[in-house]
């Protein structure tokens, strides 16, 4: 059963969530799926931005509840099962953000506990205007601690609180305004929408991206100080690029750049 497909064209990179019956849930086979997928795509230089969306009625509603009730078992088993889940599912997440290209969700249904994290982790996200977005495990008894990492780096953090401690969803508009996606749009605009988002990073110097998409992660575990000195670095090393010379003369002399 394949739970991932990965479809590309025109430099962009698709990953499809094929699990529609479980609502496309982060189980350890779609873990180890979007792992093996980003790995991949992150030393693939034909990939220039990444599409994240899934199939069925929902976008991702988080961990795959069954398969962790069936890791507990015993406490020092459920213990070893729960950290190594937790460990390979930030692992990912992490890996959404240190490859190279831009990485996009494109969001419907639901996303949440996990699912939402998952939105909240990548770079940018585009959602169906009927999404609804929570952080809701603490309605189960379980809080949503991990995801809570990626949203409060996001959201307002009262915003964050408040659907951590309630299990409140957000509408479409509601996250859009808190900062958890860029945009919500018709349905029959999503699939569109996203891929116009897509194309128009693909067709930038993909040096450049990558460049900029490390520094604007990097700067923001700094100080102010910090982050200038930093980024002045990168901007130097930049600079310094022949190709960003190529782009710099061509915008002087009113012509498209040459960077194939």
């Amino acid at each position: 059963m394949t739970l991932l497909r990965r479809d590309d064209a025109d430099h962009i990179a698709t990953l499809t969530m094929d699990a529609p019956e479980r609502l496309n849930a982060l189980s350890d086979g779609m873990l180890a799926a979007l792992q093996e997928n980003l790995n991949a795509i992150g030393t693939d230089s034909s990939v220039r931005a990444v599409i994240l969306r899934g199939t069925g009625k929902a976008f991702c509603a988080g961990h795959d509840l069954k398969e962790m009730q069936a890791g507990r078992q015993s406490q020092d088993a459920g213990a070893a099962y729960f950290a190594d889940l937790f460990a390979r599912c930030a692992r990912m997440m992490q890996t959404i953000q240190s490859i190279p290209q831009p990485v996009i969700a494109q969001v419907h249904g639901i996303a949440t506990a996990a699912g939402c994290q998952l939105v909240a982790t990548c770079d940018l996200a585009i959602a169906e205007e009927h999404t609804r977005f929570g952080v809701n495990g603490v309605n189960i008894g379980l809080f949503c601690s991990t995801p809570m990492v990626a949203l409060t780096r996001n959201v307002h953090r009262k915003t964050a609180f408040e659907m951590l401690t309630t299990g409140k969803f957000l509408t479409a508009a509601e996250a859009q305004q808190a900062g958890l996606i860029n945009r919500a749009v018709p349905a029959d605009q999503l699939d569109s929408e996203t891929r116009a988002l897509a194309a128009t990073i693909a067709a930038k110097l993909p040096a450049a991206v990558k460049i900029g998409k490390s520094a604007f992660y990097d700067q923001a575990a700094m100080t102010t100080s910090e982050a200038y000195a930093y980024t002045a670095e990168v901007m130097v090393q930049n600079m310094l690029r022949d190709d960003t010379n190529e782009g710099i003369s061509a915008f002087l002399e009113k012509r498209h750049p040459n960077w194939d």
